[in-house]
């Protein structure tokens, strides 16, 4: 069955062409002229992915999204937008969109933001439930038999990519771990690697366990190295650092 692409842009031209693209490209592709009737369109069809555009009459993008998210749709969404500025880029990525492309684009690049998109999400194995020890760190407990995770107690709100991607963390405590094998341990299949993939699905846990995700305790970044998981979260690790005795 092909993926479907549901384009929400109020250019026509933007509509057909990317329309024509995709078709061409394997995809089933459906068109919205703004996101005003996005909710109830979703309630008669599912696209694998939805190409958002920001700026529109009536709801525009961003009310677009903070709208599904508010349902608790968690459907895939990058925005396409010519408001491209980093603040802007953050807005959208904060309620919840899977990537963030700058218009004019092109056409290729975006093909491959949705096919890493559509990996990321369909891939990743949900993570079976498994008989082991929580695993606690700060405030937070990662319950592996129920795949919650709790925070001093009350259940936060935890999507299967995320979860996948915090196993991968906490089952390597203090090793710096590479993208490419972080992108080998979540997708043990064979998919390509692509520099970029992982911005985002770190970018989101991190909003998840960190008080504040541009300083990170828990995932903290070691510059041309990768990313380590540090429990206790007090100290900054660097590539040679082995975990406290």
């Amino acid at each position: 069955m092909s993926p479907h692409v549901l384009i929400v842009d109020d250019d026509p031209v933007v509509r057909d062409l990317l329309s024509r693209f995709l078709r061409t490209n394997g995809f089933e592709v459906s068109v919205l002229h703004d996101g005003t009737h996005l909710c109830e369109r979703l309630e008669r069809e599912r696209p694998s992915v939805i190409v958002l555009d920001v700026m529109m009459p009536g709801t525009d993008g961003l009310r677009a999204l903070a709208s599904l998210r508010a349902k608790g749709d968690d459907i895939p969404v990058i925005f396409a937008s010519a408001r491209a500025e980093v603040p802007d880029r953050i807005a959208g990525l904060a309620l919840g969109a899977d990537d963030y492309v700058a218009k004019p684009f092109d056409v290729q690049e975006l093909l491959l933001r949705i096919q890493t998109v559509l990996r990321r999400r369909g891939a990743a194995p949900a993570a079976a439930p498994e008989a082991r020890e929580s695993c606690r760190f700060g405030p937070f407990e990662l319950d592996f038999a129920s795949r919650a995770l709790l925070r001093d107690g009350a259940r936060v709100p935890l999507r299967d990519s995320e979860f996948v991607l915090l196993k991968v963390f906490t089952c390597h405590p203090y090793r710096v771990l590479s993208r490419v094998l972080i992108h080998d341990l979540l997708y043990a299949d064979g998919l390509e690697y692509h520099e970029r993939s992982l911005d985002v699905p770190i970018w989101r846990l991190r909003r998840v366990i960190e008080d504040d995700p541009s300083q990170p305790r828990f995932v903290q970044t070691v510059r041309g190295k990768g990313y380590v998981f540090v429990p206790l979260g007090d100290r900054q690790v660097d590539g040679n650092t082995a975990p406290p005795a």
